[in-house]
Formats: structure tokens, sequence, C-alpha cells
């Protein structure tokens, strides 16, 4: 069977290579049992890079990421390399993955499996089927901004300085995925941004509209501030559909509608680039949590992320949305018999390592499959 879909998979540090060692079994399930091979290459990212290499990513393996079809990334970091200057820190190989790729769009799913709907801080009535879809722009805005810097005043003050700007391209670029993303799901959109402060957000809300009324007057078009929609996921998370903001305000509002899935380690990410004249994205998929290095090496870390992140990569990069269903009704299913890692133990629920979940996730996907 020829290897028609290429990989390159980063699992970093942490609990990075436990989860990532499950995912990779999913992936060799999928050959064996669905007709289709995955060519991996594996390669570091993070601080195992620093350690082998002196730099948290090497010049070859930006190479590798931007020849193959997806990145499948586990996670970055660790207090070992935290006394290590800004820019030589575990996460600049993260970032430089994301801007090198122009990886703009950041897609975050915040859905509440059935299973954990008691295990979330809100009341199960507001959670239970939660379906969001958080568009963020990934590559602009007040983390790549200049002028940047902390500086000394003449009085002796220090002023640190970050700017936040956009363009018009960049802003609709990223709209045109939260539209195209509505109109598979429930064809509703709501853009947040803080219009009323800011001149990046007046131009972002001109824009998004601009571009709606051109290419998509069919997706129903809210526009909302920010804080407001920070405070609407705690009062009423289900309003929503897909919403799509900028860099700083997408990092904040999808780690809140992650929690309100009772785990953050349970929620996949995705980062795209924009299509190729043959339609294809640079893309790099990872868990949103982070690399745990309290648990670390003890099997007990929850894969379940990783392996959503791989039925991503399945659903928005190898076009097979079928073997996507099929993973995340696997994730599911385990999640109903009550097998719990510790991040989502539950009274009553049965605590299992980081192998048994990968194995018996691996068991539902071979019942489902028939």
């Amino acid at each position: 069977m020829p290897a028609n879909k290429s990989l390159l998979v980063l699992p970093g540090d942490g609990i990075g290579p436990e989860v990532m060692r499950e995912a990779k079994r999913v992936i060799d399930w999928m050959g064996k049992k669905r007709a289709v091979r995955f060519e991996l290459e594996e390669d570091l990212c993070g601080g195992c890079a620093i350690d082998a290499h002196g730099m948290p990513i090497t010049d070859d393996t930006v190479k590798k990421a931007q020849q193959v079809d997806a990145v499948l990334l586990g996670a970055v970091g660790g207090p070992k390399w935290d006394n290590l200057p800004f820019d030589q820190k575990p996460e600049r190989g993260l970032l430089r993955l994301r801007k090198e790729m122009d990886l703009f769009a950041n897609l975050r799913p915040a859905v509440c499996f059935p299973a954990l709907a008691d295990a979330s801080s809100l009341k199960r009535e507001l959670v239970e089927g939660l379906d969001i879809m958080i568009v963020r722009e990934l590559t602009g805005g007040v983390y790549f901004g200049t002028p940047r810097g902390i500086e000394t005043l003449p009085d002796g003050q220090r002023r640190g300085i970050n700017t936040q700007v956009y363009t018009t391209n960049e802003i609709r670029r990223v709209a045109s995925v939260a539209f195209e993303l509505a109109r598979k799901r429930r064809n509703k959109v709501t853009s947040c941004e803080k219009a009323n402060v800011m001149e990046s957000g007046v131009l972002w809300r001109e824009e998004v509209q601009k571009l709606h009324d051109e290419q998509y007057k069919d997706v129903e078009l809210q526009h909302m501030y920010a804080d407001n929609a920070a405070m609407q996921l705690v009062r009423n998370p289900k309003q929503f559909d897909v919403i799509v903001t900028d860099n700083l305000f997408g990092d904040i509002l999808s780690d809140e509608a992650a929690m309100l899935t009772g785990s953050l380690g349970m929620l996949p990410s995705a980062s795209l680039g924009a299509p190729d004249a043959t339609g294809k994205r640079k893309a790099l998929y990872e868990p949103v949590h982070g690399s745990a290095p309290d648990i670390a090496g003890q099997n007990a870390a929850n894969p379940i992320a990783t392996i959503l992140s791989f039925a991503m990569a399945l659903r928005y990069t190898f076009d097979m949305p079928d073997e996507a269903d099929l993973v995340e009704k696997a994730a599911k299913e385990v999640l109903d018999k009550g097998l719990r890692t510790g991040d989502i133990m539950q009274k009553g629920a049965a605590k299992v390592s980081t192998t048994v979940m990968g194995d018996s996730l691996l068991m539902a996907l071979s019942k489902l499959a028939g």
C-alpha cells in the first residue's frame, strides 16, 4: 500500500511522548483497518530540541514541516528550561512553526462530552451538548506587533510596550475560515473585538461586516464586544456556534470555553494556513493541554486530546470526515463506559493509565468499524 499521506510527528516534552505514542497507535490502526497509510517522520521541538541542538527547533525541522501534509505536535516546555532567555525558551519553537508556516487560523473546538458534563464548573443544563468552534487569528495582533519591548524612561521608570495591529487581509482571511466553517455547522458566526475602545477593533468589525455582505450573506453574523463574549460564555454558552476573534482575545476566550467542557486535557486544536493553488493548506495539529511535567513518565496522562487532534487532521487536511467521525465516536464510547485518566476522574468511574485509555479507544474503534 503506497504511503500517500505524510505527517511530521513532534512529540515534544513532558507528557508529549506518552500521549503521542497512543496517537501513533491510532494512526497505525488506520493503515491496517481503513486502507490508508500515513508516512510518519519524527523530529524534535521544544526543550528536547534545546537539549539536543541548543535551540528550540532547527532549520531542518522547519523545512520538513513545510514539506509534509501536516504536523502533529504533543506539547512543549517545562521547568527545566524556565531560566533560559525569552527568545530561547521551548515555546519559541512552536511560535516559529506557526509564523513560518503562516498558520493564521487557529481552530479550537469546545465540545462537552455527555459523560463529562458534570465535570464542568457550570451546571449540566448549561453545558450538556455544548459544541462551539473558536477561530482565533494566530499570526498577527498584539503578540507580533511592533514596536514592542521594555524601555527605561528618563525619570527612571520602566515602560512595557506591545502594539495591537491588523490589516484588512489579515482580518478577512481568518473571517473567511469562520464563515466557511459555519456553513457546515449551524450557520452562525459571532465576531468578537473591542470596537468601543480600540481602533483595531473598529477595523476588525468593519472588515468582517464587509466580507459578510460581499460573500456570506447566507450566514448569520453577530458582532459582540470581547468582554461581553467572556460573560456570555459563562451565562449561556450554547448560544454560540462559531466565534471568530483576534489573537489576544482568542487566547483568552478559547481557554475559557475549554474549561466549560470539564477538562482542558480533553480538547484538540488545529492551526491552518492559506490554501495554495491546489487547495492544500499547511497545517499543525496539537492538544490544548501543556506538557504537565509533574506527571511525565508516569503513564498517567490523558491521550484523548492528542488523538482528537489527529481526528481534526483527518477532517481538515486529509478530507476523511468519516474516519474523523469514527475516532470522535470511539472517544465518546470510552468515556461513556466510565473510563477516566486522573485529569477527568469522577466518583464511580474507573481510573486508567495512558496505555489502557489507548487500548480501550482502539477496541472501540474496531467495534465501531465492524
